[in-house]
């Protein structure tokens, strides 16, 4: 079985995948964790993340490089977000994300293009979404949780700039699936979210036995 979970930045799409793959007992993947380990890498090369050569440089890293904290950094989101752009960054990592996609078994991904590009054949796809603003103030919250003081109104203007390049970028921009079930996280707690989603899992799943039965 395989979930499909897209959404912009600060959605909850990614606290929502690790429940859906504890409650069906798969293994995720957060592929979102992948540029972030190309915008490091391009990073530590002292590169330009904004000229695709160098980007595509960086997608040759060292698997160790996804267990480094550092990757969830506010900075190194913002360059895994200029990385992202580039298609032939895109098409350097689809096949490690569809391998992991399609092993035996299945997988839980979120990211920002499974349920449109890796893979489209997913028993069941969701798209998280929420205003900016309260994906702003979470944001916010995470990262004066990790000493990271940087001001409300920057945090939205950086969520608003992602937001422009994720869904305008011409390889596979942020957009929902047209089977994908969509879930507005605004005013759900993780809880009531998380529940959500596991319904929504379940009707689809349901749908597709009755097709086929």
């Amino acid at each position: 079985m395989i979930i499909a979970v897209d959404g912009p930045a600060a959605s909850g799409k990614g606290t929502i995948a690790k429940a859906l793959a504890r409650h069906y007992n798969l293994p995720h993947l957060d592929t979102g964790l992948l540029y972030r380990a190309v915008a490091a890498t391009v990073q530590r090369l002292e590169l330009d993340p904004a000229i695709e050569a160098d980007a595509v440089a960086a997608c040759d890293f060292d698997e160790l490089t996804l267990a480094d904290p550092h990757l969830r950094d506010d900075e190194i989101g913002k360059l895994a977000s200029v990385v992202s752009a580039h298609p032939l960054v895109r098409s350097a990592l689809l096949h490690r994300q569809k391998r992991f996609a399609h092993q035996p078994g299945g997988a839980v991904l979120d990211g920002r293009d499974i349920g449109t590009v890796i893979a489209p054949d997913a028993d069941a796809k969701l798209f998280i979404r929420a205003t900016p603003s309260i994906r702003a103030k979470r944001r916010h919250a995470e990262l004066s949780a990790h000493g990271s003081f940087v001001s409300l109104d920057k945090v939205l203007a950086d969520i608003r700039a992602r937001d422009l390049r994720d869904s305008s970028r011409s390889t596979a921009p942020l957009v929902p699936a047209p089977d994908a079930a969509l879930l507005d996280t605004s005013f759900l707690s993780i809880e009531a979210s998380v529940q959500k989603a596991i319904t929504l899992v379940e009707t689809r799943l349901g749908t597709k036995r009755a097709a086929v039965g």
